[in-house]
């Protein structure tokens, strides 16, 4: 019986042991992207030094999207954790996809903000095109149907009384994309966002025809969203997660840094470090708040100019 007693305690530590050992396993947490210089989870994997939690509390998944409204279909679908929401693609999940428990936990960047960046929309700099309402008969290029990038063009399109399909068309194509198409007359408006919009020869060939602010005002353009059952089971990892991000984004927006951060952005993108060093985390670039927290009355705003516009029911 001695040596019988002993063998069930044996297997029942072992099992204990195993037990524990399971549930000081980090918690995963897959997070969304899709421009790697304006989404931040590349940027806080690159500063492994800075993120005291990870691989602690919790282990950290960057997860490539095409675009911002492509992120519903992963949050509805338990596809990824965290997720890289513009303020339309986030009414749009709660309203029309259904993610009711949807939550908004940190900022990423604001668009328009004093004289910081605000994204452009371009036409052919040897072009006809002198007026929005030129631009009816034409094509217009969109990174994504639904992002607020495509949401800002149809806003400024029907304030001058254009629509789709019965006074232009709209088709999808990759930021990379836009300056090719733009050169070659395949699209005849085009969006600029960084990096994209500081290369010389976007404006070479291009002109800026109005501006984000122009159509929508100042934008809280992005955000960082979890549903509340992840949140609420997870709520320790969470927070280790945020003060990581949040460490991680102050070494960046410091002066000190930032040729350490260009060089980043360029390994990041496969791009020379001088298409960055003139305007990444500087007052050219869109504003990011330094304690990372969304302005909510700015994403109110805009998400009633989205209803106003018919672009949400």
């Amino acid at each position: 019986m001695g040596a019988h007693r002993r063998v069930v305690a044996g297997i029942v530590m072992a099992a204990l042991l195993a037990g524990a050992a399971r549930a000081a396993e980090p918690v995963k947490i897959r997070v969304g992207w899709v421009v790697p210089t304006t989404d931040w989870v590349l940027f806080v994997s690159e500063k492994r030094e800075l993120t005291r939690h990870l691989g602690k509390s919790y282990a950290m998944e960057p997860v490539r999207f095409a675009s911002s409204p492509t992120v519903i279909t992963a949050l509805a679908n338990d596809g990824i954790d965290v997720g890289n929401l513009a303020f339309s693609t986030l009414a749009i999940a709660i309203r029309n996809a259904g993610i009711d428990d949807l939550r908004v936990i940190t900022d990423l960047f604001q668009d328009g903000i004093a004289d910081q960046f605000s994204n452009e929309f371009l036409v052919a700099r040897e072009g006809a095109i002198a007026r929005v309402k030129d631009l009816k008969g034409k094509v217009i290029a969109t990174p994504g149907a639904g992002g607020a990038i495509d949401i800002a063009m149809r806003v400024m399109l029907r304030r001058h009384g254009l629509e789709e399909k019965r006074d232009y068309t709209m088709i999808e194509a990759p930021m990379p994309a836009m300056k090719a198409m733009l050169a070659e007359r395949k699209v005849d408006l085009a969006p600029g966002v960084p990096p994209f919009a500081f290369d010389p020869d976007m404006h070479t060939i291009g002109r800026v025809l109005f501006t984000q602010r122009d159509a929508l005002g100042p934008t809280q353009m992005l955000v960082l969203t979890a549903r509340r059952q992840f949140l609420d089971k997870n709520r320790a990892a969470m927070i280790d997660f945020v003060e990581d991000n949040l460490r991680v984004m102050r070494w960046y927006l410091d002066p000190a840094n930032h040729d350490a951060a260009v060089a980043i952005a360029a390994k990041l993108t496969k791009q020379p470090p001088q298409k960055f060093a003139g305007w990444l985390f500087t007052r050219r670039d869109y504003y990011r708040d330094p304690s990372m927290v969304p302005n909510v009355r700015m994403l109110q705003t805009n998400i009633d100019l989205q209803r106003d516009s018919g672009f949400l029911n």
